[in-house]
C-alpha cells in the first residue's frame, strides 16, 4: 500500500480499473438482489399461510450464475462483459437479439470507478481508503436498488452500519462512541419524523429502510454528521425531486425514493462534511 501511495501514477489507474470491475458486480446486485428477496418473501408467505408449495424456480443468483441478456437470455461471452468498453462496442445493444442494453450498466461502472478514485485520493491506499471505497460501493448499490424498486434491503443497510461500527473500534475514522451515537441518532431522527407524519396525516411518509440507511451513514460519519446529512439530503431531494416530477408531469403526492438523496448527502458529509461545516460557521461569523 505504501508503494502505491508513493507511485500514484500506477495506483490510480489500478484503482480505477478495480472500480470498473466492482461496478460491474454492483450492477448484478442492483438487478438481482431485489428479485431474489421477492422470491424468498413469497416462499416465506406461502409457508406462513400454510399454502401448497408451487413450482417457482429461483431467479439467477448474485455470484454463481453468469451474466446474460435480460431479453433473449443469451449468456454473455467475456468480450461482451468488459466494463464500459463492451457497452460502447455493442452500441448499447445485445449482439444476438439487438435489444437495447440499459445505460445503467456503464453509468454504475463509471460512477464506482470515480468513487474508488476519490476514496484513495482522499485517504490513500491504506485501510482508510479501502473502507471509504467500500462505503461508497454500498451507497451506490443501495441507491440503484431504491431508484428501481423503492426498497433499501436490510441485507445491505445493516452490514454497512456494522462495518462502520467495527471500524470505529480501531478509530478508523472516529472513536466508537461518536459512531454508536451517530447510528442511534440517524435511526431515531427519521423514525420520529415518520411517526409524527403518520400521526398527523395517517400516512407513512417514508420507508423503514431510510431509517436504517441513515443509521448506517451515522456509523461512518458520527453524531456530528447526522444533521448535515439530513439538511443536504432534503435540499438535494427538493431540487432533483421537483425537477423529476415536473419532467414526468406528476404531482407532489407521487412517492419518490429518498435513499439516493441520503446516500449522496452522506457520501459528501463523509468526505468533506467537517470542512463544509467549518466554512459555514466562519461565513456566519460563528467561528
Amino acid at each position: 500500500m505504501a508503494f502505491l501511495d508513493q507511485h500514484t501514477a500506477l495506483g490510480y489507474p489500478l484503482a480505477a480499473g478495480l472500480g470498473l470491475l466492482v461496478g460491474s458486480f454492483l450492477n448484478v446486485v442492483i438487478l438481482r438482489l431485489p428479485r431474489r428477496l421477492e422470491w424468498q418473501w413469497k416462499r416465506d408467505a406461502r409457508e406462513i399461510l400454510e399454502q401448497d408449495d408451487m413450482y417457482d424456480p429461483p431467479p439467477p443468483g448474485i455470484v454463481v450464475e453468469s451474466s446474460h441478456c435480460p431479453h433473449c437470455k443469451h449468456k454473455l461471452s467475456w468480450f461482451e462483459n468488459i466494463p464500459v468498453i463492451s457497452w460502447l462496442a455493442l452500441r448499447g445493444r445485445c449482439r444476438h437479439c439487438h435489444a437495447p442494453i440499459s445505460p445503467q450498466y456503464p453509468l454504475v461502472e463509471l460512477l464506482t470507478a470515480l468513487a474508488v478514485l476519490v476514496s484513495v485520493w482522499h485517504f490513500g491506499f491504506g485501510w482508510q481508503g479501502f473502507g471509504a471505497a467500500l462505503f461508497s460501493c454500498f451507497l451506490i448499490a443501495l441507491s440503484g436498488i431504491d431508484l428501481r424498486t423503492r426498497l433499501l434491503p436490510d441485507q445491505l443497510t445493516l452490514p454497512l452500519m456494522w462495518l462502520g461500527l467495527i471500524g470505529s473500534l480501531d478509530s478508523l475514522y472516529m472513536p466508537a462512541k461518536p459512531a454508536v451515537l451517530g447510528a442511534i441518532a440517524g435511526y431515531v431522527s427519521l423514525w420520529v419524523v415518520w411517526w409524527l407524519f403518520k400521526q398527523i396525516t395517517g400516512k407513512e411518509g417514508m420507508g423503514h429502510g431510510d431509517f436504517k440507511l441513515l443509521a448506517a451513514i451515522g456509523a461512518w460519519t458520527g453524531l456530528k454528521g447526522i444533521l448535515p446529512t439530513i439538511l443536504f439530503s432534503s435540499l438535494v431531494g427538493a431540487i432533483i425531486g421537483s425537477i423529476w416530477l415536473a419532467m414526468k408531469g406528476r404531482d407532489r403526492a407521487t412517492p419518490i425514493p429518498f435513499g439516493p438523496y441520503l446516500a449522496i448527502a452522506g457520501w459528501i458529509v463523509f468526505f468533506w462534511g467537517e470542512g463544509i461545516v467549518d466554512a459555514y460557521l466562519r461565513f456566519a461569523g460563528m467561528r
